[in-house]
């Protein structure tokens, strides 16, 4: 199992910036061949949550031993507390880096295939909100979309108040990630609408597998979006199981949603 930290210069967010690749190429039973095995691997890039890092991922789930079991090659950027979505005022477009520049990056720098059928993204929390917007948004890109416990928080901060805070941030924070909090319902950064737009517009719409742990605080929020998507129509699993908001859960779903895209037919 190859294991590598990469820096490199992203125009997206105008600076260098460090991601993780786990390549399942150096298998001790057989050589890795590049022109012919390359087209048998899948690729995934997996987003952290809130206050994480591209190290997340690698240390609180078994994701080496996945890449490996399901050869499966695997990117882990960071984004920061991006939401993974663009800030227009700072310039630094996280949402393009992860839905666009970081594919192109990957797929001429690595050994992995090219089609849209094999590519996936996937996170946790944040990083599952970030998954479903940009795997939307940048349909193009992916197959597959992987989104455990997602951070479905814009019904809730839509519309705030300057003196709004909870446990997490405060109104300055949401309005710089977010935009205009009045105009957040309906735009780019609203799930359900972008569904809705590639639906109404017979575009390509990547197969979704959503789980939310029963005890999650965000599980009436994940309920929802599973019944509008599958409500609109939607190539949508969702699975609810015993668990909370922490790595057993996801530790625990990964496997699942690995084994959701061995099966999976694009």
């Amino acid at each position: 199992m190859a294991i590598m930290e990469i820096n490199f210069y992203s125009k997206m967010l105008k600076r260098s910036t460090t991601i993780l690749a786990i390549l399942p190429v150096d298998r001790p039973d057989r050589n890795f061949i590049k022109d012919t095995d390359s087209e048998t691997l899948k690729t995934l890039y997996l987003l952290h949550g809130y206050a994480g890092n591209h190290m997340d991922w690698l240390y609180g789930a078994q994701i080496v031993e996945l890449s490996m079991r399901y050869n499966v090659a695997i990117f882990l950027p960071s984004g920061e507390n991006s939401f993974y979505l663009d800030d227009e005022e700072k310039e630094e477009y996280h949402g393009e880096f992860v839905g666009r520049e970081l594919i192109e990056f990957t797929r001429n720098v690595f050994p992995i295939p090219q089609k849209r059928e094999k590519t996936f993204i996937g996170g946790l929390s944040m990083g599952g909100y970030g998954a479903l917007r940009n795997g939307l948004k940048y349909n193009e890109n992916f197959g597959g979309i992987i989104a455990l416990s997602s951070a479905l928080i814009i019904h809730k901060i839509a519309g705030i108040s300057p003196d709004y805070k909870n446990a997490y941030a405060s109104y300055k924070y949401y309005r710089r990630v977010f935009g205009d909090l009045d105009s957040l319902i309906g735009s780019d950064k609203d799930i359900n609408a972008l569904a809705k737009k590639l639906k109404e517009t017979g575009a390509y719409i990547p197969k979704i597998y959503m789980a939310c742990g029963k005890d999650d605080f965000l599980i009436q929020e994940n309920r929802e979006l599973y019944n509008f998507l599958k409500g609109e129509g939607l190539d949508v699993t969702y699975e609810e199981d015993e668990g909370s908001h922490d790595w057993q859960f996801w530790n625990k779903h990964i496997f699942k949603a690995f084994d959701w895209i061995s099966k999976l037919s694009i």
